[in-house]
């Protein structure tokens, strides 16, 4: 008569602290891409760095260099 509502409320205890490990998760996600935005509107140092990195943007004169990955 103990065990099953015992056996619930365990359960609900581990989902709740998987619930809570993610929420964690998610807040530092949050607060990494609100810094990354801030940057990406403010610095444009950071912007030239992500503008190379993704669509390979170069400066005039600059030749752009692709290390190709071996699968």
């Amino acid at each position: 008569m103990f065990l099953p509502p015992f056996a619930k409320y365990q359960e609900l205890r581990y989902k709740n602290k998987a619930l809570e490990n993610k929420i964690r998760s998610l807040e530092q996600d949050t607060k990494r891409l609100e810094t990354e935005k801030k940057r990406l509107e403010t610095d444009i140092t950071y912007i030239e760095k992500k503008a190379r990195e993704k669509i390979g943007v170069a400066r005039k004169g600059e030749i752009v260099i692709k290390a190709v990955s071996k699968k």
